[in-house]
């Protein structure tokens, strides 16, 4: 008998809030995730859109509604930055209609705030895994949804850019769900976090009240400092054990 990845987790994303979804590899992160998006169905349950089940929904009409953004996007063709920005005008266009005015200004915008305007001309192979997410999140924001749904969108980003895109989700007016694996950058840019540990939901709420010192040993089996920070006013984890045994071999001690 196949094991099930997730076990009773019951979730709200609430609207114009960034939630994050944490908790170690093997969590359930991934899984939650491609179900709330519709691309994979629970064995039972519902997921609802604004009151109505996404399974009863037609596929185009979740589509005007909800991005996604995945780890690694398959790309056939090698198409370029700006191509891939207009497949998020899909579900809004007939089948072989032309981008109109609507699509080339979601177009635009979506590639500004994502910082790919210069970028446009550039084909798929020729960018970097950071790029290539920018580009996949340009294609997502030009799909104009009310609901953005992302797993590890700071993957293969440097620091800037991890900061620039959490930024950016956090400003946006729609409902971002988005999975996390640095707890430090979910307490600042997240609303609220719901952790994952074996397929259930260990806890959810505000970071502050969820990222303790208890739940950080219990469920990602590691001790810790967790303080406020004086220059972000957020909630910041240091790390304890690897740093002070190197340094105490430094030292000699």
């Amino acid at each position: 008998m196949a094991k099930g990845i997730l076990d009773g987790v019951s979730l709200e994303a609430r609207a114009g809030e960034v939630l994050g979804i944490l908790g170690p590899n093997g969590a359930g992160k991934t899984s939650l995730l491609r179900i709330l998006a519709g691309l994979r169905r629970p064995d039972g349950g519902t997921i609802t859109l604004d009151g109505s089940d996404l399974r009863a929904m037609r596929r185009r009409a979740v589509a005007r509604r909800l991005a996604i953004v995945e780890q690694s996007p398959e790309v056939h063709d090698d198409i370029t930055v700006h191509e891939t920005a207009a497949l998020g005008r899909t579900p809004h266009r007939g089948t072989f209609a032309a981008l109109d005015r609507d699509d080339h200004s979601a177009i635009e915008r979506a590639l500004l705030l994502t910082g790919m305007g210069s970028y446009r001309s550039r084909t798929w192979r020729s960018l970097s895994g950071g790029e290539q997410q920018r580009a996949q999140l340009a294609r997502a924001l030009a799909q104009e949804p009310d609901v953005i749904v992302l797993d590890e969108p700071t993957n293969h980003l440097d620091i800037r850019y991890q900061l620039d895109v959490l930024g950016l989700l956090s400003s946006l007016e729609m409902t971002v769900v988005t999975a996390l694996h640095d707890l430090n950058l979910a307490a600042r840019f997240c609303d609220r976090v719901a952790v994952l540990h074996a397929g259930r939901v260990r806890a959810s709420g505000l970071p502050a009240d969820v990222l303790t010192v208890g739940l950080l040993r219990e469920v990602y089996e590691v001790d810790a400092v967790v303080e406020t920070s004086p220059h972000t006013g957020s909630l910041v984890a240091t790390y304890l054990g690897g740093s002070e045994d190197r340094a105490s071999r430094r030292s000699g001690v």
